[in-house]
């Protein structure tokens, strides 16, 4: 009897045992499948966001502009992902900053896409939306992705990518909104008819994806991007000018008309807030966000201001960013400085390929899988960030206005290599008879200083400029510039001190402008290569058809 029960208690546990190791090999296979799955990766970038987000105040400490703004869907990327307090531009300037990111390179290495107007794309150069499709990715855009430029979106492999069937009103949205509450419209539906558009198209791009593919979607609104309604911010987002009393920048008149045109573009920056997180939801209904690294940045600094778009201050090449992983420790702020064009090796190691050797930009996905905050990597303590032709910035002789900057933790050095030229192109037609109006300087940039955006803040700069209480603002602004300037942050964080001929800064401006030269010499930049004057001649200085 026992002969036979132990003879069946063998079987069984065999088969037992059989059954537990099948089992336990199907475990470790999913486990292994899991771990190789390769992430879908969402970028939404939003066309002139500078460095404002709820979740900087927390960090930066009161008092500042970000005390005003309401994000909690890029708060939240923070939050369970990774927060980057020094995010930069390689150049405050759409298309080169654009043509930078999307090349993993220096936009003084992408030819005459490292210009705005004129610019036109070389398709010898490697993009990371391309290398991820060819290698199996389902990749799509909406709205804005490298533009002006021809061809059309050519990293992005064209307008065959673009999935916005639903409309464009979004980019509008102040806009539209507005218009829709004359109508008799409500506010909340009037902004519902443009969160559905920009639904629609997100889910025209994942209806098109095969099976389990991964997929690799960039959300560009322009929404962000001059103009919007003057007083949306309050009208549509109960932004109160008058809350950030104090708490502008130094180099802003604390007016209340500036006050209300910076008001207005933190409500664009909610509205775009609002987008990413119906993409959020999205995902997270579809189970898709814990496989899905999800990247928040912007394009560079406010347009129409002194100091942010197509300047190296601070206000201009400083953004927000934020990064959101199943793979990556959450709740950490990282000191590393990233530079956008550091991007496309991200994205490329992590779907699981090799970056191409031309790429200059390093991928920053060490960072992410770490589970520590502070400087992560120790050689992330500055970039390197500069500019050419924005638009027709000397309109007779189409020229640029070249400039290179490093930044550190400590420092910030500017080379201004044409010191002789209007930094924001020339003062057309500001004296005598066909001085502008007040409407044209809010509506057209043409018109003059053509490298600041039209905009309210403008105009008020222009009438006020003879004005002794606000004549330095408009210096600041419009003003020519030293060869060089140099800003001690701990003491000027505004960067409003050119300290750069004081003899007490002789030994660091020399050793931050060897740092700078020896990168721009390394990395071929035309600009101090052969007789430095590459930039100014044709192609790139071709008259505007």
């Amino acid at each position: 009897m026992n002969t036979k029960l132990n003879s069946l208690y063998r079987k069984k546990k065999g088969s037992f045992l059989g059954l537990w190791l099948a089992f336990l090999s199907c475990c470790l296979l999913s486990v292994s499948a899991a771990a190789s799955k390769r992430p879908n990766i969402l970028f939404a970038f939003a066309d002139d966001w500078g460095r404002y987000a709820g979740i900087y105040s927390s960090i930066d400490g009161a008092g500042t502009v970000n005390d005003a703004i309401r994000t909690p869907n890029f708060d939240r990327v923070a939050r369970e992902g990774v927060l980057f307090r020094n995010a930069f531009v390689t150049a405050p300037s759409c298309t080169p900053c654009r043509s930078s990111l999307l090349s993993g390179q220096y936009f003084w290495r992408t030819g005459r896409a490292a210009i705005l107007q004129g610019a036109q794309w070389d398709s010898s150069i490697p993009s990371y939306p391309l290398l991820l499709r060819d290698a199996g990715y389902h990749i799509g855009q909406t709205y804005k992705v490298w533009s002006p430029g021809t061809p059309v979106d050519a990293p992005y492999g064209g307008p065959r990518y673009a999935y916005e069937k639903a409309g464009r009103r979004f980019n509008n949205f102040s806009q539209n909104v507005t218009a829709q509450v004359a109508n008799g419209m409500a506010v909340q539906a009037a902004k519902e008819v443009l969160y559905d558009e920009v639904m629609r198209n997100f889910q025209s791009f994942l209806d098109d994806r095969k099976n389990d593919q991964p997929f690799c979607y960039w959300f560009g609104p322009t929404l962000v991007h001059r103009k919007w309604t003057k007083g949306s911010g309050k009208a549509l987002w109960e932004i109160d000018p008058d809350n950030l009393k104090g708490k502008m920048p130094k180099f802003l008149p604390n007016v209340h008309e500036v006050r209300e045109d910076l008001a207005d573009y933190l409500g664009e920056i909610q509205a775009f807030d609002s987008a990413l997180g119906l993409m959020l939801k999205k995902l997270e209904d579809m189970g898709e966000l814990g496989n899905t690294l999800v990247v928040v940045s912007g394009d560079h600094g406010a347009p129409g201001f002194p100091n942010g778009k197509c300047n190296l201050y601070d206000f201009g090449v400083g953004v927000a960013l934020a990064a959101r992983w199943g793979g990556a420790h959450g709740g950490r702020v990282v000191d590393d400085f990233v530079n956008l064009m550091d991007l496309a090796p991200t994205f490329l190691e992590a779907g699981g390929l090799v970056p191409p050797d031309v790429m200059t930009g390093r991928s920053f996905l060490n960072v992410l899988k770490s589970e520590e905050g502070g400087l992560v990597d120790p050689r992330r303590t500055w970039v390197i960030t500069g500019r050419e032709r924005h638009v027709a910035a000397a309109r007779d002789e189409y020229l640029p206005y070249p400039q290179r900057a490093l930044r550190t933790k400590d420092y910030l050095y500017i080379v201004n290599f044409k010191p002789d030229r209007w930094p924001m192109g020339n003062p057309y037609n500001i004296e005598g008879d066909r001085s502008p109006s007040l409407n044209d300087l809010t509506d057209n940039t043409m018109v003059t200083f053509m490298d600041m955006d039209s905009s309210p803040t403008k105009a008020w700069l222009v009438a006020h400029r003879n004005d002794p209480e606000w004549a330095w603002h408009y210096k600041i602004a419009f003003e020519k510039r030293p060869r060089e300037e140099l800003y001690i942050l701990a003491s000027d964080p505004d960067q409003v001190k050119n300290v750069a001929d004081n003899a007490q800064y002789a030994k660091i401006r020399e050793q931050l402008n060897r740092q700078l030269i020896t990168e721009l010499k390394r990395t071929n930049d035309p600009r101090v290569t052969g007789d430095g004057s590459t930039f100014d001649n044709p192609p790139f200085s071709d008259p505007i058809r």
